[in-house]
């Protein structure tokens, strides 16, 4: 056989060549998500168009012409209405929430005592920013200190005893009353939200009728309507001289009422999780409760973290409507200003509102990150 008609074989593998410039980079990811196709391109441009429209006013209002620094309500207003502002009013009154600051935090805290809820806020997030940190050892101390020690050490702290002045819970407020109802209300309803979803599945009826008449009987009424059950009947059923403090009705109304949601969120988890796991626990000989602190319940919680955490930012939410039974939360304080002569103005409340929703974003947003962020550490299928 002759050389010419002798077939080649490559010896060496090619090293692998980028894709085109077309299929890589910002050029391509703009093609394939927003210009792909007509009903693409016509959206694009309709929310490009609707972006210009609206994202400069915003600016302008929240930013360039909004007035920073001020006594009162004359750095905001017109000068027909006794004001500085020459045009016009001003744009956002961020001077309000400056002069506000402290009662947007603390409430109507005394002042030379507000070093102790300072305190709290920084040993809290001490203790929580390790604990979400998969890295980092000894979570099971970290969260018997979290959950277990600084509640205690907390409400003395913010309360009063040992020596400290005692401050009654009408005159906390703000950003203090929102993260201690929101973290009292997560910390509870998780594990009793637990025991409910186990009790709805047990074999036992009656466990079973007293667990689904509980979840079935909140989740019918409105969060508002056990807020005042809280406030006003619990009382009625305690014996003459027991009294309940105000925030520890708000707290067991917001508790009761998130422990019922969630437990249908574990359930959904439970279900989730296929016959032969717990098959394979039952043939490991192991019994009902190591079964399922073992076996069921890691793998069911990690299924609905995401509804978990939906639960979660609804109920950090919903303490805004702890304004009803007086007690004032970051929302509550905000609108409490607003009748402040001293600052009354058409943009006062507006910028009071953008504010509040800002740091009920921050808080939301965060954990809905963490929460992705977790969904992926604990995916195994997501590493490589």
């Amino acid at each position: 056989m002759s050389v010419a008609n002798t077939p080649f074989v490559r010896t060496a593998i090619l090293t692998a060549e980028p894709p085109p410039p077309g299929e890589r980079g910002a050029v391509a990811w703009v093609r394939r998500n927003l210009l792909a196709t007509p009903k693409d391109i016509l959206l694009t441009v309709l929310a490009i168009a609707a972006l210009a429209w609206v994202v400069p006013q915003l600016i302008d209002w929240l930013f360039i012409q909004a007035v920073w620094t001020g006594s009162d309500r004359t750095f905001c207003a017109t000068a027909v209405q006794g004001g500085i502002q020459p045009d016009g009013w001003s744009g956002a009154c961020w001077a309000f929430v400056n002069a506000k600051l402290d009662q947007f935090i603390f409430g109507r805290y005394p002042l030379d005592e507000r070093w102790r809820p300072t305190i709290v806020f920084i040993l809290f997030a001490v203790l929580l920013i390790p604990l979400l940190i998969p890295s980092v050892p000894r979570k099971g101390l970290n969260a018997i200190l979290l959950f277990a020690v600084l509640p205690i050490v907390s409400f003395f702290l913010l309360y009063g005893g040992f020596g400290l002045e005692v401050v009654d819970s009408p005159l906390w407020g703000g950003l203090l009353v929102t993260l201690v109802v929101s973290f009292v209300g997560m910390a509870v309803s998780l594990p009793f939200g637990i025991v409910l979803a186990l009790g709805r599945r047990s074999t036992m009826p009656v466990v079973k009728m007293v667990c689904v008449t509980f979840i079935e009987v909140i989740r019918g009424i409105p969060l508002i309507t056990v807020l005042f059950m809280a406030s006003v009947m619990l009382p009625l059923f305690l014996p003459t001289g027991w009294n309940v403090d105000k925030l520890m009705r708000a707290v067991i109304g917001v508790s009761i009422f998130a422990s019922a949601y969630m437990a249908e969120v574990i359930r959904g988890g439970l279900q989730a999780i296929p016959k032969g796991q717990y098959e394979g626990a039952d043939s490991l000989g192991l019994g009902y409760w190591q079964k399922m602190r073992l076996i069921v319940l890691p793998q069911a919680i990690k299924l609905v973290i995401p509804g978990i955490v939906n639960t979660f930012i609804g109920m950090f939410k919903d303490t805004s409507l702890v304004s009803i039974i007086s007690m004032f939360d970051l929302l509550g304080i905000v609108r409490l200003n607003f009748t402040d002569s001293n600052w009354a103005s058409s943009v006062t409340p507006l910028t009071g509102l953008v504010f509040a929703g800002f740091i009920f974003w921050i808080f939301c947003f965060g954990m809905s990150r963490y929460s992705v962020f977790m969904e992926r550490y604990l995916d195994t299928g997501h590493k490589r």
